[in-house]
């Protein structure tokens, strides 16, 4: 796969999960939870809304309410990277898995930037104990950090020629 096709691939699945990421956050806010309330779907999931203003589970949460376009930038510093090396990449599952996060990533990062703070939805619980509340955009990410695990650690399948 050449180069531009590579490109048109990432760049691609990156906006996929941006939109889809971004959509269903502005889905939630300005009409699923209006009025904000818990929605309960299966006995170990709800929709509930919050609002991360620290890293991953809160962390920092103190420092980034102060500062909350240092996490965007970072994040989109970060996510340039991402999409460089999912270009160069190989792999189709690494090439997708790194797609991912850039796309969650940018979800959030744009979160951030517009108020700063992630907005969560997804909760997901079991007797008492909640997971944190999350997102579109961080399933991209986890399942992405997965693909690229996965593809880094697996040894390559080569195709040999039947002639």
């Amino acid at each position: 796969m050449g180069l531009p096709s590579r490109m048109i691939v990432v760049f691609s699945i990156v906006g996929a999960m941006f939109f889809a990421d971004v959509g269903s956050k502005w889905l939630v806010q300005n009409v699923v939870m209006q009025p904000p309330r818990l929605i309960r779907i299966l006995p170990f999931f709800n929709l509930t809304l919050g609002f991360n203003t620290g890293v991953s589970f809160g962390i920092g949460r103190d420092f980034f309410d102060a500062y909350p376009l240092v996490l965007a930038l970072f994040k989109l510093c970060v996510t340039a990277g991402l999409l460089v090396w999912a270009v160069l990449a190989n792999s189709r599952m690494e090439r997708i898995g790194l797609a991912l996060i850039g796309g969650g990533a940018l979800g959030n990062a744009f979160d951030r930037w517009r108020q700063g703070a992630v907005t969560d939805f997804l909760d997901l619980h079991w007797e008492g104990w909640h997971w944190p509340t999350f997102n579109l955009a961080d399933i991209g990410i986890v399942a992405g950090a997965a693909m690229v695990v996965i593809a880094t650690t697996l040894p390559p399948v080569h195709v040999r020629n039947q002639s």
